[in-house]
């Protein structure tokens, strides 16, 4: 791992991770990383060497200009920044990379090594994935956890999955086994609509991710942009018959199995949610 600057002195840090890949349906993922460093101002402190991880036949480098007319290549690979939230009581360590294509457990010690030397406290992985569900209700953002006492305070589930896992997954086992707290929020993306970007998945994932991080994400015109969204699938909804009334049955469905979410406690930590939002900072 290169580290091209000294890290800052960090103050109780939480590492959020998300990968390009397989665990990224419409870049869901990736894109609340890059939103949170739009949001805030990043500063590098440490970049994964890409030799060892990533087949450049599958993820090409970048050739470019600089403004001085200098031609710079860059190489793909994963990096390591640290944020300082706005009014918030700690740091951020985020990573924003792709999903290496080799030597997965090497690749995750590394992660694993800088979250220790970063002295980072709490560990969440962000993914998304393709599911049965209608884009004109909530995107389900599904939290996990390996941690019984994590899963008791935060209110995580216990993660029952079995079957093929990505880098997501090796994370998530390689941090439990260096008994680093690590949870895993994962946002429901409508198949039908896979095509990136999906700012109503990012918006579900951040609004979880606030939670983890104890601290507000502002979230610009991600609210706009996620209305118009869904504005432009019902369009596409109404000119096909079939869509549409699969959309119906997939609402049939959400409701009758999901009404816990209208429940007092959810309405409740909405609007606890959209007045942090509209307190100003301090």
């Amino acid at each position: 791992m290169r580290d091209p600057e000294l890290a800052p002195e960090l103050v109780d840090p939480i590492m959020v991770t998300a990968f390009e890949g397989w665990n990224d349906a419409a870049e869901s993922a990736s894109g609340v990383v890059e939103h949170l460093l739009d949001a805030w101002e990043p500063h590098q402190i440490a970049e994964i060497d890409p030799e060892d991880y990533y087949d450049y036949q599958v993820n090409r480098p970048l050739v470019g200009v600089t403004d001085e007319g200098v031609r710079t290549i860059t190489w793909p690979t994963t990096r390591i920044y640290a944020v300082r939230p706005s009014g918030s009581r700690r740091d951020l360590v985020i990573v924003r990379g792709l999903e290496p294509n080799m030597r997965w457990r090497q690749f995750c010690a590394e992660l694993v090594h800088a979250a220790d030397a970063f002295g980072v406290q709490l560990v969440v992985v962000l993914g998304a994935l393709l599911a049965d569900t209608p884009h004109t209700r909530p995107i389900p953002v599904t939290g996990t956890t390996s941690d019984n006492r994590l899963a008791s305070v935060l209110e995580l589930e216990q993660s029952r999955y079995e079957g093929p896992t990505g880098i997501n997954g090796v994370l998530q086992d390689a941090c439990s086994e260096a008994d680093l707290p690590c949870v895993s929020l994962w946002a429901a993306v409508p198949h039908y609509v896979a095509q990136p970007p999906c700012p109503k998945a990012m918006l579900a994932l951040i609004g979880r991710l606030e939670d983890m991080i104890e601290t507000t994400v502002p979230v610009g015109d991600l609210v706009e942009q996620s209305r118009a969204w869904e504005r432009g699938v019902d369009e596409l909804a109404r000119e096909d018959t079939e869509i549409a009334e699969y959309v119906v049955a997939l609402e049939e469905a959400r409701d009758t199995s999901e009404l816990p979410e209208a429940s007092g406690e959810a309405i409740a930590r909405e609007f606890e949610r959209y007045l942090k939002r509209r307190r100003p900072p301090d």
